[in-house]
């Protein structure tokens, strides 16, 4: 039998299909990554307020003015913001390896940067480099969550930490992007 016939087409010895699926591994991955950050981002901007509504009588249909509702309604807004949840703004105020400048920077840069990171990744602009930055985002939450005690958030923030580096070996498979190279 001849050796010659034994080669696969590409002459790399992969079927030239198998490229295709570490391309849309890496499509998956990405916009997954993309999303999450996105939204966690704009959640940083997002409220809640409460209305009050008269209870409405489900047997006449009609409003009950003696009876109130309250209901919760989401808003979003600059006048919202909060890097770092009020809950656990305390925490990090008191922990003595958390500088408070430092503290503040990342509150103040923490939901920009992963909307910024989020849309850069999901149209492929500076792929490489969003993948890193939302990284070193998610160790940094890992840092502040293990110094205030919240230990039930570092092995969630390891499994997007995992997911980003492997986005990043998938990265040579990227083929929708703008600058392919980044």
């Amino acid at each position: 039998m001849n050796d010659s016939t034994d080669k696969k087409p590409n002459g790399s010895g992969e079927s030239p299909c198998c490229n295709c699926d570490y391309t849309l591994a890496f499509l998956l991955l990405r916009g997954w990554l993309a999303v999450r950050a996105i939204l966690a981002g704009i959640e940083k901007f997002g409220a809640y307020k409460t209305i009050q509504q008269p209870f409405i009588d489900p047997a006449t249909g009609q409003p009950d003015p003696n009876a109130v509702v309250d209901i919760k309604v989401k808003f979003y807004s600059l006048a919202n913001y909060n890097g770092i949840p009020a809950s656990l703004q305390g925490k990090f105020a008191n922990e003595p390896l958390l500088p408070h400048f430092a503290t503040a920077a990342f509150n103040f840069l923490l939901g920009p940067a992963l909307i910024i990171t989020g849309v850069m990744l999901l149209i492929g602009l500076g792929t490489r480099i969003s993948l890193f930055v939302q990284g070193l985002i998610y160790i940094a939450l890992t840092v502040g969550l293990i110094l205030i005690g919240q230990n039930d958030g570092p092995p969630y923030l390891g499994i997007h930490l995992a997911l980003v580096a492997f986005a990043l070996m998938l990265a040579k498979h990227n083929k929708l992007a703008l600058l392919k190279k980044w």
